[in-house]
């Protein structure tokens, strides 16, 4: 098994190869598991570029019947602490409801991410105000990456 680590965009991917067959290879990227299908048939050891990622059909099923996330809501004791807002699953950001320096509320709609076909509402579990956005409109992001900063 090769494992590479990745930094793109600021963001750290850890990537292990598993399996490689003809044309395809099977990859997990930080923890996912992937079918890849690989441009050419000349497979060197350098790692070859993709011509299509299809998530594993079993993961997809297990993805759409897990529960879903129970969202904690802070205490006021860390109220002047910085809250990093991570992706709950890889997708696509199809929109972003708020600028740098808005003030938001609880239960607001920050952004909009396309998973799966599906659209997920990511909401503020706080008050406060936005101090950085790490994304932008198309951008892919995995599960855990940093898309939004509240104070």
């Amino acid at each position: 098994m090769k494992e590479y680590n990745f930094k793109i965009n600021g963001n750290d991917y850890s990537v292990s190869i598993t399996k490689v067959e003809e044309s395809n290879a099977e990859v997990t990227v930080n923890g996912a598991l992937y079918n890849v299908e690989l441009e050419n048939d000349n497979i060197t050891p350098k790692l070859a570029p993709v011509a299509h990622i299809t998530p594993d059909p079993q993961i997809v099923a297990a993805a759409a019947t897990a529960p879903k996330p129970q969202v904690s809501r802070p205490s006021n004791a860390g109220a002047n602490a910085a809250s990093a807002v991570k992706s709950p699953l890889p997708g696509a950001i199809l929109s972003i409801s708020v600028s740098v320096g808005d003030s938001v509320k609880v239960g607001q709609r920050l952004i909009v991410l396309e998973a799966m076909k599906m659209e997920n509402n990511i909401d503020s579990d706080r008050e406060g105000i936005v101090k950085s956005i790490n994304i932008d409109k198309g951008d892919l992001v995995l599960e855990g990456d940093l898309l939004l900063t509240i104070e």
